[in-house]
């Protein structure tokens, strides 16, 4: 893990929050395990994919809370790279016509040499093939 801190994907607080039969495990044992040896971020992006679960921001508030959570804003040069990657992809043949969270997700940690907890490994390890994941083999 980072010394610098681990940025958690949405996918892994969703899971805990829905509380996914296929999920959970995994997701709250590693949140623990990165909790217990590194700072847990989150960014605005992850903010506003877990917010759609929530009618009051007080209710998500309590979910992520500050004294467990860092929140960090989105450094623009992760902006720039995310843009970038969206490219890549659209090169590649991808469809959609607006960057993807995950551009700016990875990007982010990227930028700040975090480490990125998530379960759906697959786009980062494309676009970001050296950034440190935590993620099922």
């Amino acid at each position: 893990m980072s010394e610098r801190g681990v940025l958690v994907d949405s996918n892994v607080l969703l899971d805990l929050l829905e509380n996914d039969p296929q999920w959970y495990d995994w997701s709250a044992e590693q949140l623990q395990k990165a909790a217990d040896s590194s700072s847990l971020i989150i960014n605005p992006v992850i903010y506003a994919e877990i917010s759609v679960g929530f009618q009051r921001i007080e209710e998500l508030e309590a979910v992520v809370r500050a004294d467990i959570f860092q929140r960090r804003p989105l450094p623009w040069e992760a902006a720039f790279l995310a843009g970038k990657c969206f490219l890549r992809y659209r090169q590649q043949g991808g469809v959609r016509r607006s960057p993807l969270p995950d551009f700016f997700i990875g990007a982010h940690a990227a930028i700040e040499g975090l480490t990125l907890l998530t379960r759906d490994a697959t786009r980062y390890r494309t676009y970001f093939p050296a950034l440190s994941l935590i993620a099922p083999s």
